[in-house]
């Protein structure tokens, strides 16, 4: 660990273990994972996991939530939220993650003042900043701290550090919710994510660990990285048999990139 890291780390600890008592919204990702680690060396039982299950939440995410949880040592809530009730969600504008950690951080704070206690972390990087996150604003609304933007831990950062500490997952994949794969303006529908889910769920099942399934209707695009085209080459027949039968009457291949929809944003705001 480089001497800026190390200062880094020690500043993140600094933040955490002043507050004494905190929530930390626990996705089970990277982030959230080495907030929780380091919140538990430093408040002990007084730092509480509380993870949001909803539609949207694959659920190979949330049993990695509740096993990660468990090999820190942290206890762990699983909460209900319900994003999937509220029209502007549903509507799935540009800033659709404004209103789902809306109701995220309205019901943490329920949590929050059943259990007595007064903080909410999470896990937002010093990259998350310079992506378009409109649950940013969400997350000032309701005035909570995010300790690895505070501390300028970048993402690579994250992963660094998160290895120096023993965290097994300090490569796993960013995983966003299962909504993110609907365009924006194509409303979201519980048929819709179950769709996404069933067939992310068949590619994984090769082994690849980092896709997406973006909806388009009938057509289902799927995104991989290059060196996951040859999974999909090979089994094609299968792919198309199986998405079939979810529901997808044409499949495409394309490059995986994280954040795609956010850079159609971003190419029309320049346009």
């Amino acid at each position: 660990m480089n001497k800026e890291l190390k200062q880094k780390y020690q500043k993140l600890k600094n933040l955490i273990k002043r507050l004494d008592s905190a929530i930390v919204a626990f996705s089970g990702g990277i982030d959230s994972a080495l907030v929780l680690k380091i919140a538990h060396r430093a408040l002990g039982s007084n730092a509480v996991a509380v993870t949001a299950d909803s539609p949207s939440l694959p659920r190979r995410e949330l049993e990695d939530a509740k096993r990660i949880a468990e090999r820190i040592g942290a206890r762990h809530l699983i909460i209900n939220t319900e994003e999937i009730k509220e029209g502007n969600y549903l509507k799935n504008p540009s800033n659709r993650c404004y209103y789902c950690k809306t109701e995220l951080y309205a019901k943490l704070k329920i949590a929050a003042e059943r259990l007595g206690i007064k903080n909410i972390i999470n896990g937002t990087n010093f990259d998350d900043i310079s992506d378009y996150r409109p649950g940013l604003m969400a997350a000032d609304e309701n005035r909570i701290m995010s300790p690895l933007m505070d501390a300028k831990l970048t993402k690579n950062e994250v992963r660094e550090l998160a290895k120096h500490l023993g965290l097994e997952i300090w490569d796993k994949p960013s995983s966003p919710c299962l909504s993110s794969r609907v365009p924006y303006g194509n409303g979201i529908t519980l048929k819709k994510l179950s769709m996404i889910e069933d067939a992310e769920n068949f590619l994984k099942d090769f082994g690849i660990t980092e896709l997406r399934v973006r909806h388009f209707g009938d057509l289902a695009r799927i995104e991989v990285n290059e060196r996951d085209k040859p999974a999909i080459g090979n089994n094609l027949h299968l792919i198309q048999k199986k998405f079939s039968e979810i529901g997808f009457s044409e499949i495409e291949i394309s490059n995986f990139k994280s954040g795609n929809l956010n850079l159609m944003i971003n190419v029309r705001a320049e346009n």
